[in-house]
């Protein structure tokens, strides 16, 4: 077997059909509250489950940066040899 003829069904076998387009789609209408929490949550284009999905994951990345910061800001307030300071210092490095 040629080896480009390998690389097309290499890459056809990691393509995702429209079945798994489906099923992937569902599964984050299920996964965003936003979404979840509408009664006709299963109207929802695609397209609008995609947009909401990406302002989820911002949101959640803006929460974790704010908790970061003040748990940055708690340790400055704390005795750095302390228990407590051990422990957010490995949250804030998680």
């Amino acid at each position: 077997m040629s080896s480009s003829r390998r690389s097309r069904q290499a890459s056809s076998s990691s393509r995702i059909n429209d079945d798994q387009i489906t099923d992937l789609i569902s599964k984050l209408r299920q996964s965003i509250p936003e979404i979840r929490q509408n009664r006709r949550s299963n109207t929802v284009s695609a397209s609008k489950v995609l947009q909401e999905t990406c302002n989820y994951i911002r949101n959640l990345n803006k929460e974790a940066d704010d908790l970061s910061d003040r748990l940055s800001q708690l340790l400055e307030t704390i005795d750095p040899n302390s228990p407590q300071a051990a422990i957010i210092r490995s949250l804030i490095n998680e």
